[in-house]
């Protein structure tokens, strides 16, 4: 590993999902994303290859019944077209594995400050359900893990386009975990959750009012609840390109956004596992360059002159 740069996590099985033409979800990002970080000077064997968790696991935070459920194959075909994705081995393959990779992010993070995952952010998986091409919340399992570790308090900061609403609702009662969400009011899912934290940006939200919201909130929150860790959704389909976003904030903006995130965090020691969250422009080039603002701040941050290679 380069020590100049941040533990990085990836498995090449998070593009490797066959979906039917023309489907809305950009899986090849995670590809692209990954290729673009190793034509930066980023070496092959930097990245930590996460391992799948055990599907028992997962019902520390998900209800049994609906684990076995999708695992099996069972689930029901209604409750699929909520997710978004056919159903597949596959899937439930890349699901855990992209699970043990934000534990994998967590765990890096703790003894070196700061780790990033090329994936993860599936904050619409509730307790017994999935919604918006989220199976299994990787947030709301690694939080708990970390807590059941001795770690705490834990804020998850969710800056996603859309509200964390299935980590909310995951989290409803457990106060040592703290659910932030900055997201697009006007946007899914229609019905929201009451997270610890929550503002909802309206579609004419301007950069400079967006980034205050971030500063302030990020401020509050910090000194509130003083948390021991951050897990950072960094989501990029608030970029007025998206797709989906129904926002009109910058690449700029974005690349601001993470900078002051991670260095807040920094400057008060507090560990950080940052995943990329959503982003859904169709051209996987376009969107890779937004969603690499992320990794310049992580690289500015511990010094690495790599950061200075990606454009905003």
């Amino acid at each position: 590993m380069n020590p100049a740069l941040p533990p990085l996590v990836y498995h090449s099985c998070y593009s490797e999902l066959a979906l039917p033409a023309n489907h809305r979800y950009p899986i090849g990002k995670y590809r692209t994303l990954y290729q673009a970080l190793l034509a930066l000077g980023v070496p092959a064997n930097h990245f930590s290859l996460p391992s799948p968790v055990m599907a028992e696991e997962l019902c520390a935070v998900h209800c049994p019944e609906y684990v076995n459920a999708l695992c099996q194959g069972s689930i029901d075909a209604k409750a699929m077209r909520r997710i978004g994705f056919p159903w597949s081995e596959q899937l439930i393959q890349r699901s855990l594995t992209s699970l043990g990779g934000t534990l994998k992010t967590a765990e890096l993070a703790l003894t070196q400050g700061l780790a990033v995952h090329l994936s993860g952010g599936y904050h619409h998986a509730f307790h017994a359900e999935g919604s918006g091409f989220c199976l299994f919340n990787d947030l709301a399992f690694t939080a708990y893990t970390l807590q059941q570790r001795g770690i705490g308090p834990i804020l998850i900061f969710d800056l996603d386009v859309h509200q964390g609403d299935g980590t909310a609702q995951i989290f409803s009662h457990n106060k040592q975990i703290i659910t932030a969400s900055i997201h697009c009011e006007k946007n899914f899912p229609a019905r929201k959750q009451n997270s610890d934290w929550d503002i909802g940006v309206s579609t004419d939200c301007t950069d400079n009012l967006y980034l205050e919201a971030v500063a302030q909130s990020l401020n509050s929150l910090l000194n509130w609840y003083q948390p021991e860790f951050v897990i950072y959704d960094a989501g990029v389909d608030i970029h007025q390109d998206d797709d989906l976003g129904l926002l009109q904030l910058t690449t700029h903006t974005i690349a601001e956004r993470d900078r002051l995130v991670l260095e807040s965090c920094q400057q008060r020691k507090i560990p950080v596992a940052a995943v990329i969250g959503g982003g859904y422009q169709r051209d996987l080039a376009a969107l890779t360059a937004v969603h690499l603002q992320l990794f310049k701040a992580a690289f500015n941050l511990n010094g690495s002159g790599l950061g200075g290679k990606i454009k905003t």
